[in-house]
Parts: C-alpha cells; structure tokens; sequence
C-alpha cells in the first residue's frame, strides 16, 4: 500500500470529518469522537495505490479530500473500472467487515487525504451503536449494486453505449480525462475509442479541447448509452 502518514491534526477536525459523511454520521457525537480518536489521517498522492485486489484487509478509510478509482484486473492485463469515491465516501469496508482480503484496486486519481479506522474500531463502533450499521450496510449495497451494474454494462454494452454512459456521468458537462484514460475505463483500445469520439466530435455530440472533453448533445449521447446493447 502507498500511503504515507499526514501531519498530526486535531481528533475534532476528524470527528468533523465522520459527520459529513453520510455513513458515519449516524454515530452519536460521542461515537464519532471515539472512532475519530483511535483513527489516523494518511496522505496518498495522485496516481498512488492505496491497496490491490487480495491484498489483506485491516482498516477501511474515510476520504476527508480527494477521490479514489476503483477497479478489477482482467486476466489480459487490462482493466474493468468499478467506481470513483469522492470525498465523504467509505471505501475498504466490505472486506474489514467479513475479514476477507481486498476484492479490487483502489488508486488515487488526485491527491488525497484519508481517515484510517482500523478494523477493531470501527466494530468496536457498530456494535455499539447498531443504527450506524445498518446505515453503513445500507451503503454497502447500494454501491455493490452499482458495481454489478458496471460488471453487467462491460459484457452487455457496445463501445458507444459504454463510452457514452461514462461522458454523461460529468455532472458539469465536461470530462476532463485523457483517451488514453477513458479507453482504460470502458475496457477498449485507445485508437478505438479515438475513432469513436473522433465520430462524435463530427456529428456534433461533443466538443474535444485543451481542458477535456465536453458534451454538447447529452440527448443524442443518452439514445447512444441506451441502445447499445
């Protein structure tokens, strides 16, 4: 794992932290100031791992800033992309609580910083309060199903509907990802996904710039992730 410990900060700043988030802040006051005092802040910079897949699994995090990929190996050497965590999200929790090993990869995709809660205290937690861990299994499944939803997407869906779905996911309307980077996620060949965007930028669906990519047509990309079935 490449993670790297922060500078010691205050535990109220990382109890602050526990009630922003839509998980942890279901703890009591004092549930979240006792998890927050047996935690620790790690920093991992952009484009670092923070664990792989069957890596054991001894604490779950909670990203106080920044965002994390999570993703699957394939056998070929690529990749099947899962999911993005952004601040305020758990990660790490799925195999803390069964005690298994890592089930996919997680890295960095910009800088962040992360509240370490080590296995033995977050149970120590939910036990403790079992409202908390119904909400954090409420969670669970919701992002399992979004990650089936993705595994499902990858063998069912056509080029088009798996590179439109991942542009419209760009609240602002611009993704501001490299192809080679948007190839990897929808698990094709970069030169494919250039002839596709390519097509698109022609058609007038999107827009290709310095700063990324932006959806001009979100109708005509939605009929696109909708029929490529």
């Amino acid at each position: 794992m490449s993670e790297r410990s922060a500078q010691p900060e205050r535990h109220e700043d990382w109890t602050f932290a526990l009630t922003r988030s839509p998980v942890f802040g279901a703890l009591s006051l004092d549930g979240r100031t006792r998890l927050a005092a047996r935690g620790s802040v790690v920093a991992l910079a952009s484009g670092a791992r923070l664990c792989s897949a069957d890596d054991p699994a001894d604490a779950a995090y909670l990203i106080i800033t920044g965002e994390l990929e999570i993703a699957l190996s394939r056998p070929d050497g690529g990749e099947v992309w899962l999911a993005r965590a952004a601040a305020g999200s758990v990660v790490g929790d799925m195999a803390l609580l069964d005690g298994g090993v890592r089930s996919a990869d997680m890295t960095a995709t910009r800088n962040c910083r992360l509240l370490r809660l080590g296995r033995q205290a977050l149970l120590d937690a939910l036990e403790a309060e079992p409202a908390a861990a119904l909400t954090l299994l409420a969670d669970l499944a919701r992002r399992l199903r979004a990650a089936n939803g993705r595994l499902e997407d990858t063998t069912a869906l056509d080029l088009g509907a798996r590179l439109a779905r991942l542009l419209l996911e760009s609240r602002s309307g611009l993704v501001s990802r490299s192809q080679s980077e948007i190839a990897r996620l929808v698990g094709a060949a970069r030169e494919t996904v250039n002839r596709k965007l390519s097509e698109w930028r022609k058609s007038g669906l999107i827009e290709i710039g310095r700063s990324g990519i932006r959806v001009l047509s979100p109708e005509r990309l939605r009929a696109e992730a909708s029929t490529g079935s």
